[in-house]
C-alpha cells in the first residue's frame, strides 16, 4: 500500500499532551498509523530565522517533519497573508482583508521553501494530501519540483463566492494553484459551486461532468466532504462528564435555571457580539426568562497579536458588561463571558447540561461545535440547537432552528422556541440531526476522502509548470 504525506500548517507530533490534540489530528494520525507515511509542516515554534532541515520525529511508521519559522516568515506567511488576508476574505469579510504585496511574497516564499524541504522525503508512488488555505501555493510547488503522484487538497475554510475572491489581486494563481491538486474537496455544496463557478466564468475552464473540471491544463476532481467528529467518544465523553466535578459545580451554580451555552475560539468569523446582542434583546423581548437563564460563552483566546482580535476582545469585555449591568440582580447574572480553555470532555458535560446550544457563526466552512453539541446530549432529555444559516453544519443539520445572526429579533426568538419547545420536538428534531452526525463521522470523512484519491488516474501534468509568481497580492 502506498504510504501517505499529509502536509498542514501546523503538526500535531504525539507527546504527553497528545491526549488534549482535537479531532483532526487523531484522525490524520490514525491514517498515517494504518498506511505508514510522513506528516509535515510547520512547528509551532518561531526562530530568529527559519530552520534550514525540518527536524524529523519517527513514532512507529509516521515520521513528523516540523520546521521552526524565522519571525519575518511567521510575520508574513502566517499573520500576514494567511490570516489577515485569506482568512477574512474567505469569511466574507472584505472589510478586514488586508492586500499586502510583502505579506503576499512572504506565503509564497514559505510554501516554496516548504516544497523544497519537503520534495526530499517524498517517494514514487506515495500519496499527498494538502489542508487549509494555509498551503493553497503547495500543490503548484511540488508539481514545479517534478512531484508527479496523486494530490489532494481538502479546505475546512468556506469558498468564497466569485465576486468575493475577485477583490483579492492574486486570485487567479491562487485558483491555478488549486487546478495543481488532482482532488479537491469542500465542506458544502456551496463552496463547491463557488469554485465552480469561478473556473468556469473567470478561468473559462469547463466542467466534463458532474465532479470534473479542466482548467489550467488540468483535469480536477471536486467533491463536497462534509468533515465530522468522534461522535462516539464524544458520546461517551459527554455522559460521564455530567457526574464529574466541573460540570456538577456548574449545575449546582445554575440552581436549577436554564442554561444556554456557546463555545467558540475568539474570532470574529462567529459572531459573538451579535450573539451578544441576540441575547440583549431576548432579556429585553421575554422579561419572563429573567432571573430565570443564563448564557455561558466560552471564547478563548486567538491570534492575540493581530489587532482585528483584540479590538474583539475589547468590544466583548464591553457588551458583557452592559448586558450585565442592565439585566443582572444581585443573585443572579444573565451572561458569563470566558476566555480560558476547558478540556474538551468538561465541555461535553456543559453541553449535556444546557438546554440550548448557541452556534451563530457569520460565516464557517462547517463548525464542528455544532455537532458536538448533539451528540453531547442526553437522548431521553435533549437540548436544542440554535444554528447560524451560514454555518456549513447547517447543510446537514437542518433539524436545528437555523437562523440568521444578523436578525438580532429572529435570534431572540429563536432561544425563546428552545427554552419552551416541547420534549417531544426536541428529540425529534435532536434524532434527526444524530442522523446525520453519525453518518457523517470524521472517519468517514477521511475514509470518503483517500478513496478518491487513490482512485484518480495518472495525475495530468501541469503544462509549462513552474514555480508560483509573487506578482500582485
Amino acid at each position: 500500500m502506498s504510504r501517505l504525506v499529509v502536509v498542514s500548517n501546523r503538526v500535531a507530533v504525539p507527546d504527553a499532551q497528545s491526549a488534549t490534540t482535537g479531532g483532526l489530528a487523531v484522525a490524520l494520525r490514525d491514517a498515517l498509523q494504518t498506511n505508514g507515511g510522513i506528516w509535515f509542516g510547520w512547528s509551532g515554534k518561531t526562530a530568529a530565522h527559519t530552520a534550514e532541515q525540518p527536524t524529523m520525529t519517527e513514532i512507529g511508521p509516521v515520521t513528523y517533519a516540523t520546521l521552526d519559522l524565522g519571525r519575518k516568515d511567521y510575520n508574513e506567511y502566517y499573520n500576514g497573508f494567511a490570516n489577515r488576508t485569506l482568512w477574512p476574505l474567505f469569511h466574507y469579510r472584505l472589510d478586514l482583508a488586508e492586500f499586502s504585496h510583502q505579506n503576499y511574497t512572504g506565503y509564497l516564499r514559505v510554501n516554496s521553501l516548504f516544497a523544497d524541504k519537503l520534495r526530499p522525503l517524498i517517494e514514487d508512488d506515495d500519496q499527498v494530501w494538502v489542508h487549509d488555505y494555509h498551503l493553497i501555493p503547495m500543490g503548484r510547488e511540488l508539481r514545479a519540483r517534478g512531484v508527479g503522484q496523486a494530490m489532494g487538497f481538502f479546505l475546512h475554510t468556506p469558498f468564497p463566492a466569485m465576486e468575493v475572491l475577485l477583490a483579492l489581486p492574486s486570485h487567479a494563481l491562487l485558483v491555478e494553484s488549486l487546478c495543481a491538486y488532482d482532488v479537491v474537496g469542500f465542506q458544502t455544496e456551496n463552496d463547491l459551486r463557488a469554485f465552480r463557478d469561478y473556473v468556469i466564468h473567470e478561468a473559462k475552464g469547463e466542467m466534463l461532468d458532474d465532479q470534473t473540471v479542466r482548467a489550467f491544463g488540468r483535469l480536477v476532481h471536486t467533491e463536497v466532504f462534509p468533515i465530522g467528529i468522534e461522535r462516539g467518544q464524544m458520546e461517551a465523553a459527554a455522559e460521564a462528564a455530567v457526574e464529574q466535578g466541573a460540570a456538577r459545580r456548574l449545575e449546582r451554580t445554575l440552581n436549577n435555571r436554564n442554561l444556554m451555552i456557546g463555545v467558540d475560539r475568539l474570532d470574529y468569523s462567529k459572531g459573538i457580539p451579535e450573539r451578544f446582542r441576540s441575547f440583549e434583546r431576548f432579556m429585553e423581548q421575554y422579561p419572563a426568562h429573567r432571573g430565570q437563564v443564563s448564557m455561558m460563552q466560552i471564547a478563548p483566546l486567538s491570534r492575540s497579536e493581530v489587532p482585528e482580535y483584540k479590538a474583539i476582545r475589547d468590544q466583548l469585555e464591553g457588551l458583557a458588561g452592559y448586558i450585565n449591568g442592565r439585566y443582572g440582580d444581585f443573585d443572579w447574572m444573565p451572561l458569563h463571558y470566558l476566555t480560558k480553555n476547558f478540556q474538551r470532555e468538561t465541555l461535553a458535560g456543559f453541553f449535556r447540561l444546557s438546554r440550548v446550544g448557541v452556534v451563530t457563526p457569520l460565516r464557517d466552512g462547517m463548525n464542528l461545535v455544532a455537532k458536538e453539541y448533539v451528540a453531547s446530549q442526553d437522548p431521553n432529555y435533549p437540548g436544542v440547537l440554535v444554528l447560524s444559516r451560514f454555518a456549513g453544519a447547517a447543510r446537514e443539520l437542518d433539524a436545528a432552528l437555523l437562523v440568521n445572526p444578523y436578525d438580532h429579533d429572529g435570534v431572540a426568538a429563536a432561544l425563546n422556541k428552545g427554552l419552551v419547545m416541547s420534549l417531544e420536538e426536541r428529540r425529534e428534531r435532536w434524532q434527526s440531526m444524530m442522523e446525520k452526525v453519525r453518518e457523517n463521522s470524521l472517519e468517514a470523512w477521511r475514509e470518503r476522502f483517500l478513496k478518491v484519491l487513490r482512485s484518480v488516474p495518472t495525475p495530468m501534468p501541469v503544462k509549462g509548470a513552474r514555480a508560483a509568481s509573487a506578482g500582485g497580492a
